[in-house]
């Protein structure tokens, strides 16, 4: 029986390819060698996002890029976190086995504190118990489901280290109970450059969308941030916020020979800039129709999101079980 892979992503914005790269391609190439399980954090998304519509929307839009990029319902489980309640009465429980100071040291709490601090601030002023409790629900997330992997961002390690404690807190009070599972981060794209250079994010205005109009893509591909070179100098290939992102896209070969080419000098960063362009037009323009269509049938995502969480369910409720038993709490699920 193969073991589980587990991953999902917060809908909180357009996505893109930093998203694409980070997580979402090498989750989809687990599922060559795992019980693979994706979901939608919807309620993860509730710490920011206070807007009905914005939530509803920007949950099929995710739904819609997984689906779109070559994510198959029929060969993988592919669900809604809102529509697991296990997943909730699992994250009570666990947070009885989280120590305070592990939530303390969370980054996303303790760069809002470090920020309330340095501007002279309460230090918990605006930041509500959802996001302090984050870590714990995600740990449910995973838990719930006996994942063996789970693939990440690099931001995220901390949460699965935090999730790996609180299992094993779990396990050690009990018996073993519940999987701890092993985080998997990919280091060549550990961080995906933006247009400024910077870490690519929403958060910058850095980003390339995946799905946005061909016209808004080539845009954002011009702006991306160059030095002042002429196109006859020598350049240096792994110093360029177009390598960087070309060299993701574009084969071995063709990698080696446009490095060749920013060493000898003659390479214009406008060509360059035209050539990654044309390079991500051709990876996903079939999947921006394909992304489209689905957007105009919500009727079709959310069917396939409902079965999705009947096979989650399927997982969930025995492992639920498990834990129930082993606390000692009695009554149906």
């Amino acid at each position: 029986m193969k073991q589980i892979a587990l991953t999902g992503i917060k809908p909180t914005g357009q996505p893109h390819i930093g998203n694409y790269l980070g997580m979402i391609k090498p989750a989809l190439e687990l599922a060559e060698d795992y019980q693979a399980l994706y979901f939608i954090a919807d309620y993860h998304a509730l710490t920011t996002v206070k807007n009905k519509k914005e939530l509803t929307d920007l949950t099929y839009q995710v739904a819609a890029t997984w689906l779109a990029l070559g994510l198959d319902p029929a060969r993988v489980i592919f669900y809604r976190q809102s529509d697991i309640p296990e997943v909730f009465e699992l994250s009570w429980v666990l947070a009885c086995f989280t120590s305070k100071g592990l939530l303390n040291r969370a980054h996303a709490y303790k760069t809002l504190v470090d920020d309330n601090t340095e501007a002279g601030r309460e230090e918990d002023k605006n930041i509500n118990a959802g996001l302090y409790t984050y870590p714990v629900l995600m740990a449910a997330d995973i838990l719930l489901f006996g994942a063996h992997i789970v693939p990440v961002g690099f931001d995220q390690k901390q949460h699965l280290e935090i999730t790996r404690d609180v299992a094993l807190t779990f396990n050690n009070n009990y018996r073993e109970v519940l999987v701890v599972p092993e985080v998997v981060i990919r280091k060549e794209v550990m961080t995906i450059t933006g247009l400024d250079g910077r870490k690519m994010s929403k958060s910058y205005n850095n980003i390339i969308p995946l799905f946005a109009p061909s016209n808004q893509v080539r845009k954002q591909v011009m702006r991306i941030v160059t030095d002042s070179k002429r196109p006859e100098e020598p350049k240096v290939p792994d110093e360029c916020n177009v390598f960087a992102i070309y060299r993701h896209f574009s084969d071995a070969d063709a990698i080696k020979a446009k490095r060749q080419q920013y060493l000898d000098g003659g390479l214009a960063y406008g060509d360059m800039k035209n050539e990654l362009y044309e390079l991500l037009e051709a990876t996903f323009s079939e999947q921006r129709e394909r992304y489209n269509a689905l957007m105009d049938n919500r009727a079709e995502l959310e069917k396939v999101l409902q079965d999705g969480a009947e096979k989650a369910r399927d997982i969930a409720v025995p492992i639920l079980a498990k834990v129930r038993k082993a606390i000692g709490v009695t009554g149906a699920i």
